[in-house]
């Protein structure tokens, strides 16, 4: 709005807001006001939240220190939310197809974790959607945002291959071209390509959700992990730097760093108040929107497999619940004290705070060598 306002319409008369119609000058204004609203409406949204008694529940086979938290307003991801949507709104081109895709997901995805949380909150216990549902719902936004991409890639805006860290000349596509001749097998060479989207976005949604245990960790490493997409983002719309780097020049791309800079902001906004001690919980409507964003955005620009570097941390956190499960299954055994597996850390004495920094500062690593990775063949 502010974009079309200041570039489309003023700038005719008064030439210096020609700025804005650089990419890096909005990203910066829409990460500004993004924290801004953060800032200044977060009071106020903790303030209702305590009014509506919306309350977080704390498990009983938890860490005994957690049960002190109980009562601290949740659901504070809705702040998150707003304040990027709102900049995006602001300071993004909204007939750019992929901005309003990720909007989507991240409306999406909020709507999932605001039903889930507003579940608990009136059954009172830390129990919402059942886990079916929930995955059922994740998949639908996924395979949305997957059929949107497919009809882009058919207008040559968007394309279906895998781009592979470390073999960047490797890239299969992931649509059977050779079942599209078909009269009756063509939807199915759709099919490794929708599942693959499905899996990404889904996944990053759920990794995110189980990260959300301590106060802070997730914002903070979703600050990290959002910041170094901005970067990856901007270099993949710029022909140049996508050239040396070798990876997918993808033109149109270069808005959703706007996004990532809103996102970023955002998140800063709200680790004021997520910080430990918290003073807000951001519950599913928060988690399970940023994760299902992170992954929606790596698959618009062709960087899944770049995901496991620059998530590093909920990557790991993921696999330490899949493993305890499959372990205790297999052979009523644990691998860890408890999962995920900054519990785990919590168990054998670590404090908090001390577990909180020390992800941060993976998750900072995990970022770097993911960016490394962009130069390496």
């Amino acid at each position: 709005m502010l974009y079309y306002l200041l570039y489309h319409v003023l700038q005719k008369y008064f030439s210096p807001l020609n700025v804005f119609r650089y990419i890096t000058v909005r990203t910066a204004y829409a990460s500004l006001t993004a924290m801004f609203l953060a800032l200044v409406f977060g009071p106020w949204l903790i303030r209702k939240l305590r009014e509506l008694q919306i309350g977080q529940y704390i498990r009983e086979e938890g860490p005994q220190e957690h049960k002190k938290k109980a009562g601290t307003p949740t659901m504070g991801g809705v702040l998150i939310v707003l304040s990027t949507a709102v900049p995006v709104l602001l300071w993004a081109d909204l007939s750019n197809v992929f901005v309003l895709l990720a909007l989507f997901a991240l409306l999406g995805f909020a709507g999932i974790g605001f039903v889930d949380d507003y579940a608990k909150v009136a059954k009172r216990q830390n129990l919402g959607l059942t886990g079916k549902s929930k995955l059922a719902l994740q998949f639908s936004v996924s395979l949305i945002a997957g059929i949107t991409l497919l009809v882009l890639s058919t207008h040559s805006a968007y394309s279906t291959q895998l781009i592979v860290p470390f073999a960047k000349r490797f890239r299969p596509d992931l649509v059977i071209h050779g079942l599209l001749n078909s009269s009756t097998l063509w939807p199915l060479a759709f099919l490794p390509f929708l599942a693959f989207v499905a899996l990404v976005i889904t996944g990053s949604s759920n990794a995110v959700n189980l990260t959300d245990g301590l106060d802070g960790l997730a914002i903070g490493c979703t600050v990290i992990a959002a910041g170094a997409l901005t970067v990856v983002t901007y270099v993949s719309s710029n022909y140049r730097w996508a050239t040396y780097l070798e990876i997918q020049y993808i033109p149109r791309v270069g808005e959703l760093t706007v996004f990532c800079g809103a996102l970023v902001g955002a998140s800063l906004g709200f680790l004021w108040y997520n910080a430990h001690p918290a003073e807000v919980f951001m519950g599913d409507v928060g988690s399970l929107s940023l994760g299902g964003t992170l992954g929606t955005i790596t698959v618009i620009i062709k960087q899944e497999v770049l995901l496991i570097f620059v998530g590093g941390v909920f990557v790991l956190e993921a696999l330490s619940v899949i493993l305890q499960v499959g372990s205790f299954k297999l052979r009523g055994k644990r691998i860890f004290r408890m999962a995920p597996i900054h519990h785990h850390f919590e168990l054998l004495g670590w404090s908090e705070s001390k577990v909180i920094v020390r992800f941060w500062i993976a998750a900072l690593v995990f970022a770097l060598f993911a960016l490394t990775t962009l130069k390496l063949r």
